[in-house]
């Protein structure tokens, strides 16, 4: 128990009681007549104070965190006894991971419930512990303060973002995708599956023509093939230095401050659920000096919960990344045509010379896609005003930074393969949509 205040004051008193004895003996009466009244006091408060047991305590939240984003945790609180519980409540969260509301204060009605709430942002990937829940009340009389320990240890673990694989399900069943920015796709049209025969509109491409039919018809007759299914798109995550640097403001709520390389996997992620969707075959290369992870490509959720169990633990690697290898391995464990999404960074053309090389050779068999997250910081700086030497300095190498990565992704165009620079914030949405686009074109 704790005393409070009050109790001190209490305490005072009957010590100032005491000190006068000295000068009125008589005061002996009146001291112990308050400490006869003192400790009848604490004795009451302390038998018509709720036990610890009559308080339960539970923490509920999800067992797998998603990284970058609030997730939420709860604290039900039953008061099983006739006495309001005035308290403060602390859990002990996770410490590496940032909470919104440490500690919580309430009061619990007699036979009544509370809930507390706060979040979790975590900012990495990984396997964390809860320990228990903490909880301090005051006595009826406000004497002193209960404190009570609940055993609540758990483990959790932080998985990349599912909430947004959440988010995207039920947006996609409310026919609201455009919000989020993901593009329309279109059931009829493209690809070269055969879906049907229609009358010939100004609008389809003179090539979807179908000559026999007009013929026959003795009017312009198109053909409308449905878009494919059972294609293979893998994602080939680079885990090297290039990927560690955190982009962005971790204050934010949009999960700005996480490293590029948990935004490729958030996005590696998506983009394969929606894929696993829409029919089609997803893979997954993690690599580094090393090739790392490797699953082929497959249907069905099930391997989309493969891919989430392989990346939910992977981490950074302070080497530079072998192309070469990585590229090549892929190369002989996947002979079929695929969309290959490449999530990697660029500093320099002559350090960028392997990827161009082997990516030019991975576009010989599949359609190799290479995403990188440009960096605001140095955007900014071109845009600042050059009004000292230093900042004269700092805009020109800023300048020369995007100027070199814009060769390298020049060259990489012109070799075949295609190429994706956006900010971090824009980078699921628009590897998605560039699926689709893909998608559409039957470029797979």
């Amino acid at each position: 128990m704790i005393p409070t205040f009050r109790l001190y004051l209490l305490l005072l008193g009957g010590a100032l009681l005491v000190a006068g004895i000295t000068f009125a003996p008589p005061l002996l009466y009146v001291a112990l007549l308050y400490a006869g009244l003192l400790v009848g006091l604490l004795v009451a408060d302390y038998r018509l104070t709720p036990r610890p047991a009559a308080v339960e305590v539970e923490r509920i939240n999800d067992s797998k965190l998603s990284i970058g984003a609030p997730n939420l945790v709860t604290l039900l609180l039953a008061n099983r006894s006739a006495r309001a519980v005035r308290f403060t409540l602390r859990d002990e969260y996770p410490h590496e991971l940032p909470c919104d509301t440490p500690f919580h204060t309430g009061a619990i009605e007699p036979f009544g419930l509370h809930q507390a709430t706060y979040h979790l942002r975590p900012l990495r990937r990984g396997d964390y512990q809860f320990g228990d829940v903490v909880l301090r009340y005051e006595s009826v009389l406000g004497n002193f303060v209960r404190q009570a320990r609940y055993p609540a240890a758990a483990g959790v673990k932080v998985y990349p973002n599912v909430l947004e694989v959440r988010k995207y399900d039920l947006l996609a069943r409310k026919g609201l995708l455009q919000e989020i920015g993901l593009r329309q796709t279109r059931v009829y049209g493209s690809g070269t599956e055969f879906e049907r025969l229609r009358e010939y509109t100004p609008d389809d491409e003179f090539r979807r023509i179908n000559w026999k039919a007009t013929a026959r018809r003795g009017q312009p007759i198109a053909t409308e093939y449905q878009t494919e299914r059972s294609q293979y798109i893998v994602s080939a995550i680079d885990t090297g230095r290039l990927m560690r640097p955190p982009v962005g403001d971790p204050s934010m709520d949009s999960g700005q401050g996480l490293a590029k390389l948990d935004y490729a996997i958030n996005t590696a992620l998506l983009l394969s659920y929606v894929a696993t969707l829409k029919g089609d075959h997803v893979g997954l290369l993690t690599f580094a000096d090393e090739v790392g992870t490797y699953l082929g490509p497959k249907r069905g959720k099930g391997q989309f919960y493969r891919m989430l169990e392989a990346l939910y633990n992977i981490q950074f690697e302070p080497v530079e990344a072998d192309y070469g290898r990585a590229l090549s391995y892929l190369g002989l464990k996947n002979k079929r045509r695929s969309l290959v999404v490449v999530f990697t960074d660029l500093v320099t053309l002559d350090a960028a010379r392997p990827l161009i090389a082997n990516m030019a050779r991975l576009a010989q068999r599949h359609l190799p896609l290479c995403v990188t997250i440009s960096d605001p910081n140095i955007t900014r700086f071109v845009g600042q005003p050059a009004r000292d030497s230093q900042a004269v300095y700092t805009r020109a190498v800023a300048e020369m930074l995007l100027d070199e990565r814009q060769v390298v992704l020049d060259t990489l165009n012109r070799s075949g393969v295609l190429t994706l620079d956006v900010p971090a914030d824009k980078l699921t949405v628009s590897v998605i949509n560039k699926y689709l686009e893909l998608k559409d074109r039957g470029a797979l």
